[in-house]
């Protein structure tokens, strides 16, 4: 809109005689240009800077969107964090501590009873077994 106006008085600039009062009479206020009142903005200057400087870096526009990048670089020092808390609770037990944690596990571990293949069977083939079990118990009844 604001391009058109713009245009259409350039065309009636054309056609019109311009005006010689700014050689005759300097005590006349002079017309100024108008600035574009979006290049004006404090803003989208501080952006076209911006740009500016990170195509003279190379530096492209990043195809993560800002919250995404700031999501990330969160996990990022949480895992980070967590590691050296870990590593720094693994210092700072002393030697009778870490035994004393070898000693459990390894009790912990003759405690459990140890698992039988069985337990790892598919259902149907512990469901066969069991119809075998009963089939056999019925024919010993029958013999008796």
């Amino acid at each position: 809109m604001y391009s058109e106006i713009q245009r259409e008085r350039a065309d009636i600039g054309g056609l019109m005689a311009r005006p010689e009062y700014r050689e005759w009479n300097p005590e006349l206020i002079k017309p100024k240009k108008l600035l574009n009142p979006v290049k004006a903005s404090r803003s989208h200057q501080e952006l076209h800077r911006e740009l500016l400087m990170n195509h003279r870096r190379g530096l492209g526009v990043d195809s993560k969107p800002e919250l995404q990048r700031v999501l990330e670089h969160r996990r990022r020092n949480q895992l980070i964090k967590k590691k050296k808390e870990e590593l720094e609770a693994k210092r700072l037990q002393c030697p009778f501590e870490q035994e004393l944690l070898r000693r459990q596990q390894r009790l912990n571990q003759l405690e459990k009873p140890p698992e039988k293949e069985e337990d790892h069977a598919p259902e149907f083939i512990k469901v066969r077994e069991n119809l075998r079990r009963i089939a056999t118990l019925s024919s010993e009844e029958r013999a008796l």
